[in-house]
């Protein structure tokens, strides 16, 4: 195996929990209000679904090659050519789907934070910072998510806390005034983000306890359905319908945090949850692209390859999209259709084919 460190299934949970909610806390609350207004807080029960079944596809893929992540095993169940085709494919997703992020971030940060800092150099600190943790490998992303999440987690609760002073209670009700509808049609966005469970894939073969990887997959999934519930919940509480009207409706609700004219302005918090939560974001894509990336071209090791994988991410960054319009405009219309396609409907046509695969060589077997 390339990788040779492991990591619990405890530890995978939590670097998947920021892996999801990083970006969408920020960005899909003013996306999920245009459809399901009152009910935007229920629509992540339906991405939890969505997230479920990813973490169940691609854990009955494992028990069925249990040492080999999702470019490899694709080989086996389709064919040596169309599985590198297929691998070819997923490559080119990781990288454009990692320089989406990328650019999520460097456009928060410079948009809002380091105005007068070109945006290459906001994104190109934070690649650096994820390659050396990519270098040292999937423990080091792991322990570093160890510390990082509890951290956040506290800060996060800690701004809850004190805008529920602010919140309107009456702003959610009715509730499902127009029915199931629009908050399933609200959840299509999330949706692409929780279907991100599908990194899970690269992830699962250096556990130690795979037994537990379906358990602690869930429990990160109901943690993910959680947090966004609540940013869901305590934006709309706080802004009604306005909350579609701004880009990132918490960072303007942590701006009405006052508390006896002495406790103001702590957008800095939410900077610190945005930065910390990206980095593991980030750092978790960026080893993908490397572990895929070596995998698919046979190599021994992957750390040669971590700083020229690093450049093109960041080239990506800059070329994917123009601004930050063009690209709420993309991650709102086709790109859930573009995630769940290939973070779901692929792997589960994979895993169906290999199943039945399987069950001809049973009765061949049988038959002999």
């Amino acid at each position: 195996m390339i990788e040779k460190g492991k990591i619990s299934a405890l530890q995978m949970a939590i670097m998947m929990t920021p892996t999801i909610v990083a970006t969408a806390v920020l960005l899909v609350p003013a996306i999920t209000v245009q459809h399901a207004k009152q009910d935007l807080w229920i629509s992540p029960i339906w991405a939890m679904m969505i997230g479920s079944i990813v973490i169940f596809v691609t854990y009955q893929l494992n028990k069925l090659y249990p040492n080999e992540s999702f470019i490899e095993y694709s080989n086996h169940i389709i064919g040596k050519f169309a599985g590198k085709i297929l691998g070819l494919i997923y490559i080119i997703f990781f990288l454009h789907i990692t320089g989406i992020i990328i650019r999520e971030y460097g456009e928060f940060v410079a948009g809002t934070f380091l105005t007068h800092t070109p945006i290459y150099v906001v994104v190109g600190s934070m690649v650096l910072v994820c390659a050396f943790a990519v270098y040292g490998g999937i423990e080091v992303i792991a322990r570093a998510s160890q510390i990082m999440v509890p951290v956040v987690v506290l800060f996060f609760s800690l701004v809850i806390i004190m805008l529920i002073k602010d919140l309107e209670v009456k702003n959610i009700f009715p509730v499902l005034e127009d029915g199931l509808k629009p908050s399933f049609m609200g959840s299509i966005v999330p949706q692409g983000w929780f279907s991100e469970y599908f990194l899970i894939a690269f992830l699962l073969p250096f556990i130690e306890d795979k037994k537990s990887g379906l358990k602690w997959g869930m429990v990160s999934a109901g943690s993910s359905f959680f947090l966004l519930m609540l940013a869901n919940l305590v934006t709309y509480m706080m802004f009604g319908e306005l909350t579609g009207v701004f880009t990132y409706p918490v960072m303007v609700a942590v701006r009405y945090i006052s508390i006896a004219d002495f406790l103001e302005h702590l957008e800095s918090i939410v900077m610190a949850i945005w930065v910390t939560g990206t980095f593991i974001k980030i750092a978790v894509f960026f080893y993908v692209n490397v572990l895929s990336f070596a995998q698919w071209l046979k190599l021994s090791d992957y750390r040669p390859i971590v700083f020229p994988i690093g450049f093109i991410l960041l080239v990506f960054s800059i070329w994917t999209t123009p601004n930050l319009q063009e690209m709420s405009h993309f991650l709102s219309t086709s790109a859930p259709f573009y995630f769940i396609t290939l973070q779901l409907i692929i792997p589960l046509t994979l895993l169906c084919i290999a199943r039945l695969r399987n069950k001809v060589q049973q009765k061949r077997s049988i038959s002999k």
